[in-house]
């Protein structure tokens, strides 16, 4: 009986740690370009990645290589969240598909010491190494599930 009441306490405590975890959220909808970005960081020492996806349409017809992108764990090379910041760099080094071009995104929101459940920034997005280099910069709004 005490054995069952221990193994429940666990779960249910267990349970409140998976909520306590942060899950952000960034979107950006311009002349340039359409994102969104969501991500899951543990509150726990390190701010460990839980998760990254993400999509991007990029609207200059003379992208058409990047022109729809669907983002993953494996594309976020650098990240941030700490007390109110957040820094998401999103890198996609193309393939077959790009004719060797690249794709760099990166989102800088809120500010260090200002936490809030809704909080903007700045986006720039670069493309390089195909036909015509293109980069762009614009505003990007962020929020915290």
């Amino acid at each position: 009986m005490w054995r069952g009441m221990i193994v429940l306490a666990g779960l249910l405590g267990a349970a409140g740690a998976a909520h306590a975890d942060s899950r952000l959220f960034c979107s950006a909808d311009d002349a340039q370009a359409r994102f969104t970005l969501e991500s899951g960081f543990a509150n726990e020492g390190g701010h460990r990645l839980n998760h990254f996806r993400g999509a991007l349409i990029v609207k200059d017809p003379a992208q058409a290589a990047f022109a729809k992108r669907v983002f993953e764990s494996q594309h976020l090379s650098n990240h941030w969240s700490r007390d109110g910041e957040l820094l998401l760099e999103v890198f996609d080094g193309g393939g077959d598909d790009t004719g060797g071009a690249t794709l760099d995104l990166v989102v800088v929101a809120g500010a260090r010491g200002k936490p809030a459940a809704n909080f903007s920034g700045t986006y720039s997005l670069t493309i390089e190494g195909g036909s015509k280099p293109y980069a762009v910069e614009g505003k990007v709004s962020c929020g915290m599930k």
